[in-house]
Protein backbone atom coordinates (compact mmCIF):
# COMPACT_ATOMS: atom_id res chain seq x y z
CA UNK A 1 0.00 0.00 0.00
CA UNK A 2 1.09 3.55 -0.63
CA UNK A 3 -0.20 7.08 -0.84
CA UNK A 4 -1.46 8.33 -4.20
CA UNK A 5 -0.35 11.77 -5.36
CA UNK A 6 -2.72 14.07 -7.22
CA UNK A 7 -1.45 17.35 -8.67
CA UNK A 8 -4.21 19.97 -8.82
CA UNK A 9 -3.05 22.77 -11.08
CA UNK A 10 -3.89 25.36 -13.66
CA UNK A 11 -3.48 24.34 -17.30
CA UNK A 12 -0.20 22.75 -18.43
CA UNK A 13 1.45 22.88 -14.99
CA UNK A 14 0.73 19.43 -13.53
CA UNK A 15 1.61 17.31 -16.55
CA UNK A 16 4.80 19.31 -17.09
CA UNK A 17 5.88 18.66 -13.49
CA UNK A 18 5.18 14.94 -13.85
CA UNK A 19 7.21 14.90 -17.06
CA UNK A 20 10.11 16.67 -15.30
CA UNK A 21 9.90 14.18 -12.42
CA UNK A 22 10.13 11.31 -14.94
CA UNK A 23 13.27 12.94 -16.32
CA UNK A 24 14.88 12.78 -12.87
CA UNK A 25 13.28 9.47 -11.80
CA UNK A 26 12.33 7.34 -14.82
CA UNK A 27 10.27 4.99 -12.61
CA UNK A 28 8.13 6.94 -10.16
CA UNK A 29 7.73 5.09 -6.84
CA UNK A 30 4.19 6.40 -6.23
CA UNK A 31 1.09 6.60 -8.38
CA UNK A 32 0.92 10.19 -9.62
CA UNK A 33 -1.76 11.92 -11.71
CA UNK A 34 -2.60 15.49 -12.61
CA UNK A 35 -5.87 17.34 -12.96
CA UNK A 36 -5.36 20.60 -14.79
CA UNK A 37 -8.27 23.00 -14.48
CA UNK A 38 -8.86 25.20 -17.53
CA UNK A 39 -10.12 28.76 -16.92
CA UNK A 40 -13.57 28.09 -18.38
CA UNK A 41 -14.11 24.81 -16.51
CA UNK A 42 -17.28 24.10 -14.56
CA UNK A 43 -16.11 23.47 -10.96
CA UNK A 44 -18.79 20.80 -10.38
CA UNK A 45 -17.72 18.86 -13.46
CA UNK A 46 -14.08 19.19 -12.43
CA UNK A 47 -14.92 18.01 -8.89
CA UNK A 48 -16.52 14.86 -10.30
CA UNK A 49 -13.52 14.20 -12.55
CA UNK A 50 -11.09 14.90 -9.73
CA UNK A 51 -12.94 12.59 -7.32
CA UNK A 52 -12.68 9.82 -9.92
CA UNK A 53 -8.90 10.32 -10.22
CA UNK A 54 -8.46 10.49 -6.44
CA UNK A 55 -10.39 7.25 -5.90
CA UNK A 56 -8.26 5.52 -8.55
CA UNK A 57 -5.06 6.72 -6.84
CA UNK A 58 -6.13 5.74 -3.31
CA UNK A 59 -4.96 2.22 -2.55
CA UNK A 60 -6.03 2.50 1.08
CA UNK A 61 -3.46 4.95 2.43
CA UNK A 62 -5.06 8.16 1.16
CA UNK A 63 -4.23 10.78 -1.40
CA UNK A 64 -1.75 13.63 -1.14
CA UNK A 65 -3.01 16.57 -3.15
CA UNK A 66 -0.31 18.97 -4.27
CA UNK A 67 -1.90 22.21 -5.48
CA UNK A 68 -0.18 24.99 -7.33
CA UNK A 69 -1.88 27.97 -5.67
CA UNK A 70 -3.74 28.09 -2.35
CA UNK A 71 -7.23 29.53 -2.67
CA UNK A 72 -7.40 29.12 -6.44
CA UNK A 73 -9.98 26.88 -8.12
CA UNK A 74 -7.73 23.79 -8.52
CA UNK A 75 -6.81 23.86 -4.82
CA UNK A 76 -10.41 24.48 -3.75
CA UNK A 77 -11.64 21.55 -5.84
CA UNK A 78 -8.97 19.32 -4.28
CA UNK A 79 -9.89 20.40 -0.77
CA UNK A 80 -13.59 19.76 -1.44
CA UNK A 81 -12.92 16.05 -2.00
CA UNK A 82 -12.73 15.37 1.73
CA UNK A 83 -16.49 16.10 1.92
CA UNK A 84 -16.93 13.23 -0.55
CA UNK A 85 -15.24 10.82 1.84
CA UNK A 86 -11.81 10.83 0.24
CA UNK A 87 -8.98 10.56 2.78
CA UNK A 88 -6.56 13.31 1.79
CA UNK A 89 -4.10 15.97 2.80
CA UNK A 90 -3.52 19.02 0.62
CA UNK A 91 -0.30 21.01 0.33
CA UNK A 92 -0.19 24.13 -1.82
CA UNK A 93 2.69 25.98 -3.45
CA UNK A 94 3.58 23.06 -5.70
CA UNK A 95 7.01 23.10 -7.27
CA UNK A 96 9.34 20.44 -8.69
CA UNK A 97 11.47 20.13 -5.51
CA UNK A 98 8.26 19.44 -3.54
CA UNK A 99 7.18 16.69 -5.92
CA UNK A 100 10.63 15.09 -6.01
CA UNK A 101 10.90 15.13 -2.22
CA UNK A 102 7.55 13.35 -1.93
CA UNK A 103 8.67 10.74 -4.45
CA UNK A 104 11.90 10.15 -2.53
CA UNK A 105 9.95 9.34 0.64
CA UNK A 106 7.33 7.10 -0.96
CA UNK A 107 7.11 4.75 2.01
CA UNK A 108 5.95 7.43 4.46
CA UNK A 109 2.32 7.70 5.65
CA UNK A 110 0.03 10.44 4.37
CA UNK A 111 0.36 12.89 7.28
CA UNK A 112 4.14 12.66 7.30
CA UNK A 113 4.30 12.90 3.52
CA UNK A 114 2.35 16.17 3.66
CA UNK A 115 4.99 17.60 6.01
CA UNK A 116 7.77 16.31 3.75
CA UNK A 117 6.08 17.96 0.75
CA UNK A 118 5.94 21.34 2.48
CA UNK A 119 9.54 21.05 3.63
CA UNK A 120 10.70 19.98 0.17
CA UNK A 121 8.92 22.88 -1.49
CA UNK A 122 10.44 25.43 0.88
CA UNK A 123 13.85 23.76 0.78
CA UNK A 124 14.02 24.02 -2.99
CA UNK A 125 13.96 27.81 -2.95
CA UNK A 126 17.31 29.61 -2.98
CA UNK A 127 18.46 33.16 -3.56
CA UNK A 128 21.90 33.55 -5.10
CA UNK A 129 24.52 35.50 -3.21
CA UNK A 130 25.86 37.47 -6.16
Amino acid sequence: MSVGVLLMTHEAVGKALISAAHHVMPKLPLRVAAVEVPPEADPDVMRTLTAHHARELDQGDGVLILADLYGATPCNIGLSLSALGIHLRCVSGLNLPMLLRVLNYAEKPLDELAQIAASGGRGGIFIDHA
